[in-house]
């Protein structure tokens, strides 16, 4: 069995009846929507996938970052320059 990652959960049947409902009761966490009690998918609310959209620039960013100073790809410069 499959472990969930989210702490609640609905089948496929129960969220086509009330998505919205469903998403509110979840307020804010990921509902993990279920298919022969395995999950399908997960629904999250708007602001929960931007959260999870800004975490995911945030290390693409820092990941790019370390690259390039493990590459050299940077210009010194003084602070009065800028």
């Amino acid at each position: 069995m499959e472990t969930l990652k989210a702490d609640l959960s609905a089948s496929v049947t129960e969220f086509k009846r009330s998505p919205t409902r469903l998403i509110e009761q979840a307020a804010g966490r990921p509902l993990a929507v279920l298919v022969n009690n395995r999950p399908a998918f997960y629904a999250l609310s708007a602001e929960a996938f931007e959260r999870i959209a800004d975490i995911l620039d945030d290390r693409e960013l820092a990941e790019t970052a370390q690259q390039r100073l493990r590459d050299g790809d940077f210009v010194e410069t003084e602070l009065d320059e800028l």
